[in-house]
């Protein structure tokens, strides 16, 4: 998924500096890929289909550089300002604008509101505008078998790449994405497509390359595949009347373990008061201003954004950009 083409994916990488990734040895990395042969055809693919898969893939150093030079490790008061700018809130007033009957039907279907659909296909791709230059096969190759710190999750998206080709019938020669292998107006890696796109202009297949209904239909689909709850507070400002307790933690990728009564306290308190479930699960997530800290407080739903890409950077980005589109959308 794209950050002014350099897409970002639905998952938490481990970034390392260059420097600190010791390159796989040839002999290493013959045996991944034989690794790969025994896999692949216990799946049911022809040893010689899967060599000549293997054999069209390149490595590419470029893959690399940006696996290892992520935006979100820019502190929030740099990142933010990529993403919430005029240019992209009239991009997607205008796109809600084309789009409002499909993104409407997708709201309905789905559960999930029509603001999070437009925000994540302006944040991912500006709308279509940078879905990626990267071969896909090739950035899924070179971190599948040349970046030993996720090399086995991208094995895995470079084999349900060989699959969905198949069953989507794919120009492989053909697909760009993001430096992760991501693809589209809302750039899902190779499993994402397989297990979430939908054909929601009704013709018989999946694009989400070229279809905006279906990747706006399929965004949907992943919001609510993931529990995504509809007219649901997202996250919430808060206002820390001492330092920090010692016993609260920031949020940091992990499965959600506080409740908002872990988090609230006389020292952590709402921004704006309002009635609140202390038992759902939240999180509290910082952001780090020019010259002070933020702490919000993380519900179900910003988690949701969360499973889209893991950095709580890109969840804050998302939900502030959508609480803009929806604020223009309905006073234009």
């Amino acid at each position: 998924m794209n950050l002014l083409k350099r897409l970002v994916t639905p998952l938490a990488f481990t970034f390392l500096s260059c420097s600190a990734i010791a390159a796989p040895t040839s002999a290493e990395v013959d045996a991944l890929k034989a690794e790969f042969m025994k896999t692949q055809t216990e799946k049911g693919f022809e040893p010689a289909e899967i060599s000549q898969f293997i054999a069209n893939a390149e490595y590419n150093q470029a893959v690399i550089d940006a696996m290892t030079k992520p935006w979100e490790a820019k502190p929030w008061h740099q990142y933010y300002p990529i993403f919430l700018t005029e240019k992209r809130l009239d991009a997607g007033l205008a796109f809600w604008n084309e789009h409002a009957d499909l993104i409407a039907k997708a709201s309905k279907e789905f559960n999930v509101d029509p603001q999070i659909i437009v925000a994540i296909i302006g944040i991912e791709t500006f709308y279509g505008g940078y879905m990626g230059n990267y071969p896909v096969k090739d950035a899924l190759y070179t971190l599948g078998f040349h970046y030993p710190p996720r090399a086995k999750f991208f094995r895995s998206e470079f084999a349900n790449l060989q699959s969905l080709v198949k069953e989507e019938q794919l120009d492989i020669n053909s697909l760009k994405g993001s430096y992760a292998g991501a693809m589209g107006f809302g750039q899902f890696i190779p499993s994402s497509y397989r297990h979430y796109a939908v054909d929601f202009d009704n013709d018989g297949k999946r694009d989400l390359l070229n279809s905006k209904a279906d990747a706006i239909g399929s965004v949907a689909n992943y919001f609510h595949q993931h529990g995504w709850q509809k007219d649901q507070p997202v996250t919430l400002q808060l206002t820390l009347n001492k330092d920090l307790p010692d016993n609260l933690k920031t949020w940091s990728g992990e499965r959600l373990h506080y409740k908002v009564a872990d988090i609230l306290s006389p020292e952590v308190s709402l921004a704006e008061s309002m009635d609140l479930d202390v038992s759902q699960p939240a999180m509290l997530v910082k952001l780090e201003q020019a010259d002070h800290d933020e702490y919000w407080l993380g519900l179900k739903n910003f988690y949701v954004i969360t499973r889209y890409n893991r950095s709580p950077l890109y969840a804050m980005a998302v939900y502030q950009f959508s609480q803009e589109l929806k604020k223009a959308y309905v006073t234009q």
